[in-house]
């Protein structure tokens, strides 16, 4: 977290601002404002860390530790960068790169699981009993042939998305807010079907934009 704030400038620690920090660096800021008579900020803490409330936090400790937001762009932007132009700019979470047919994703950060020394992200499942309406929109029909054309090609591309999630919505959908992709980051994963659903996987190993 770098320094500890300075006596007055309690105020400038929105709960927005707060949950972009780790568990740990949130603890951190609590005992500082706690030993400054700070109360406010540190009922602030205490609700961020009550509710689990660190998106960069989990996303690291989900992905091994290693998973951190650097510096946040559009969506858009971060997939022309990886040279990928969305078919729909407001709705599409992936796209084909013209140049090799590669596919790559935005997958929401605070979503990564950790499991069996590797990671894995729900990508794609069928919309049961009305559980995921977005599969049955635009975007999720496209995320599904997106899902079988990684399949068939072996490896796909991820763009890591930070931001507020909704609990009534799939963040592919609608969330409270996006603060944007990590421009550094991108991730290399396989697709796996299971069942009607379908994952992506993969270890620790990272490509660098560089």
């Amino acid at each position: 977290m770098g320094t500890p704030f300075k006596h007055g400038s309690a105020e400038e620690w929105t709960p927005s601002r707060i949950a972009d920090l780790s568990l740990q660096d949130i603890r951190q800021l609590r005992d500082n404002a706690e030993r400054l008579n700070e109360p406010a900020l540190v009922g602030r803490c205490d609700e961020a860390l009550k509710d689990g409330r660190s998106h960069a936090g989990r996303a690291r400790r989900k992905s091994g530790g290693a998973t951190k937001a650097r510096r946040l762009i559009a969506r858009i932007k971060a997939f022309e960068a990886r040279g990928v132009f969305l078919q729909d700019a407001r709705g599409s979470w992936g796209g084909v790169r013209k140049s090799d047919g590669a596919v790559v994703m935005a997958l929401w950060a605070d979503a990564i699981e950790s499991v069996d020394g590797g990671c894995r992200y729900l990508l794609w499942a069928p919309n049961v009993g009305g559980s995921r309406p977005w599969s049955d929109k635009a975007a999720g029909k496209e995320r599904f042939e997106h899902c079988k054309r990684a399949m068939e090609l072996g490896r796909a591309e991820g763009l890591l998305v930070y931001g507020q999630a909704l609990t009534t919505h799939l963040p592919e959908d609608r969330a409270h807010a996006v603060h944007g992709v990590d421009a550094e980051t991108v991730l290399s994963f396989h697709v796996a079907q299971h069942g009607d659903e379908f994952w992506a996987e993969w270890g620790n190993k990272r490509i660098s934009n560089g």
